[in-house]
């Protein structure tokens, strides 16, 4: 990756509506250039898709929550691969420090909030989790 895709990414992440021309046009560069960069960028799966971003409050799931996670030992995969499973979860991030993971959650309601975390808090190398629920969004 050059100078030249890290633009291109940039400008598809704040909108992937961009065509070949508006982004040839920004970025001062010939329309076959872009479109060569963007079909190279697909090829080697590094652009594995264009999707939408939907305002977190118009989403039907309307209760969101990080829940830090701290795994036993060596057991991140299998914990990871329960939580894939889940079907509130959201996301899924390794991260570093006093957390081990950190899950997204997305529920309809308190009553599946409340059984989504007690299915997360028993699966086998969870030894600790801490929930914080997102009141409002800034930036998406």
């Amino acid at each position: 990756m050059n100078n030249t895709d890290n633009k291109i990414l940039g400008l598809l992440r704040a909108n992937a509506r961009m065509t070949i021309t508006e982004l040839a046009n920004t970025l001062r560069i010939s329309r076959a250039t872009v479109q060569k960069r963007i079909e190279l960028l697909e090829t080697q799966g590094i652009i594995t898709g264009y999707t939408i971003k939907i305002r977190p409050q118009i989403e039907k799931k309307l209760i969101r929550a990080w829940v830090s996670i701290r795994v036993e030992g060596n057991k991140t995969h299998q914990v990871i691969k329960t939580l894939r499973l889940e079907s509130t979860v959201n996301t899924i991030h390794s991260t570093n420090g006093k957390w081990d993971l950190l899950v997204e959650l997305h529920c309809e309601d308190l009553e599946s909030f409340d059984q989504s975390l007690d299915r997360i808090r028993t699966i086998t190398g969870v030894s600790f989790s801490e929930t914080s629920i997102l009141l409002t969004t800034y930036k998406n």
